[in-house]
């Protein structure tokens, strides 16, 4: 259905421009002192704390009790991607099923089994340390929106019941009975997705690190990284520490490796989140098994209720600024106008409620959606950066393998082709931006006719993509 400008105009009015899960200041911990002075040592310094650095020093930890673990963050833990994510934790590593049968096709079985031992091994930390973030596991549901929608449903359950995941194909009756939406035309359930208060996680693993004995450090933003003897001099703002090893997690930021610029292209997500709805808003969605949403198109949303009724809802436009600029005077824009109008035209029932915060976060995709894994300076540093929206669970992965490849381990997931052979590298600017613009408008028009053009059927010949 058609919404008017004004009523979504009005849903935002009092939203303010900052991110849900970390304007709650009761819940923020104290910052951690920056690292000052030079002369500090140590066996692992971990680059970044969003969820890559946070879960390679918890592991490096529980690897060796004895590991002495140094962890700098150029912020705030939680104020970058890991905090700012509609929360929704997948147990896939390749950025759904999907594209892991297009990329690994002979390797699906074990990144599968690996994926799934990956997000119980995530479960079992969050008990172990009393990480209080609202993990729960309802499934996700991924629906239709129009015809040619359906379709592609219809093939999502198929490959997904081909590969033992047990989902469940629903009619347009049988979905709008679980979320009542008249957009809804059919469905697929998948039970194995969960969901998490991204901020409450990253805080707890934190806490969690600095409980085994890492040392956390704010507000560090690293200027440089020298090959030093027996390791890497990582210099800082305010000083350096002397690391053996470097773990490098530092997501769509730059950061001082220039190498990584070649794969990874920061794009804006935006999202929205609602007032609390009020029982007879509730009743008139549904909605009981608080399931994560999402729809089946290239431009899709994803959607959930957080465990006090609100509604986050996000996605859609995949916005990327020339030449790669991260800025947060980008962070607002007519994108979360355009996300009030799509929310109130698949939830025609809640016009009138109001959305409380709008913000958007930087995606480092890369041009296969997975990961990039390396290592530089002689092995002595290692990264995982490139998660491209699908990060809260496989960042716990990825640190796994930036471990074993900085200590130079041969191990199952080392030998992974997702690990040893790169993306391709996106090309430089300007034609990146050209091309980024040109997928843009040719994805969106696969979504109105249903027909991939000559430029996306290229990019399928070449292994590149684009997306959010």
């Amino acid at each position: 259905m058609a919404v008017s400008p004004g009523a979504a105009h009005a849903s935002l009015a009092d939203a303010v421009p900052d991110v849900f899960w970390t304007d709650r200041p009761a819940l923020r911990p104290p910052a951690r002192a920056p690292l000052t002075g030079h002369g500090h040592r140590a066996d692992l310094v971990v680059v970044g704390g969003g969820f890559t650095g946070l879960w390679a020093a918890v592991q490096a930890k529980e690897d060796d009790p004895s590991c002495d673990v140094v962890l700098v963050e150029r912020g705030r833990f939680g104020v970058a991607a890991s905090g700012r994510n509609g929360g929704f934790v997948s147990p896939s590593l390749t950025h759904g099923l999907g594209q892991g049968v297009a990329c690994w096709p002979d390797e699906v079985p074990t990144l599968e089994r690996l994926g799934a031992e990956n997000f119980a091994a995530l479960a079992a930390t969050v008990a172990r340390y009393g990480i209080d973030c609202d993990l729960h596991v309802p499934g996700e549901l991924t629906l239709a929106l129009d015809e040619r929608q359906v379709e592609t449903v219809r093939e999502a359950h198929a490959l997904h019941r081909a590969h033992g995941v047990p989902t469940e194909l629903l009619t347009a009756r049988e979905a709008r009975a679980r979320v009542d939406s008249p957009r809804y035309l059919a469905g697929m359930h998948d039970p194995t997705v969960g969901l998490v208060d991204p901020a409450r996680l990253v805080w707890g693993l934190a806490e969690a690190a600095e409980r085994l004995g890492v040392r956390l450090h704010e507000d560090t933003a690293v200027t440089r990284l020298d090959e030093d003897g027996d390791g890497v001099r990582v210099g800082t703002e305010w000083g350096s520490v002397h690391g053996r090893r470097v773990v490098l997690g530092t997501g769509a930021f730059r950061g001082v490796l220039k190498r990584l610029a070649l794969y990874t292209l920061p794009v804006y997500d935006h999202v929205l989140m609602t007032e609390p709805l009020t029982p007879a808003q509730l009743a008139s969605v549904g909605w009981e098994g608080r399931e994560g949403l999402t729809d089946a198109g290239n431009q899709f949303h994803y959607y959930r209720r957080t465990l006090d009724d609100r509604v986050l809802f996000g996605g859609y436009d995949a916005n990327y600024h020339f030449p790669g600029r991260i800025d947060p005077r980008l962070e607002q824009s007519g994108s979360h106008d355009l996300l009030a109008r799509h929310f109130l035209g698949i939830f025609p029932q809640l016009e009138g409620v109001r959305f409380t915060h709008r913000w958007a976060g930087v995606i480092d995709t890369t041009s296969r959606f997975t990961p990039v894994f390396g290592t530089a300076m002689g092995g002595r540093l290692a990264y995982a950066v490139g998660y491209t929206g699908l990060g809260v669970a496989s960042t716990r992965f990825g640190a796994r393998v930036a471990l074993d490849l900085v200590h130079g381990r041969d191990t199952e997931v080392t030998r992974l082709g997702m690990v040893r052979r790169k993306p391709l590298p996106f090309p430089p600017e300007p034609v990146r931006g050209l091309g980024v613009r040109l997928t843009r408008a040719s994805l969106a028009a696969e979504d109105r006719t249903g027909r991939r053009n000559l430029w996306l059927r290229a990019m399928d010949a070449v292994g590149i993509g684009f997306d959010s």
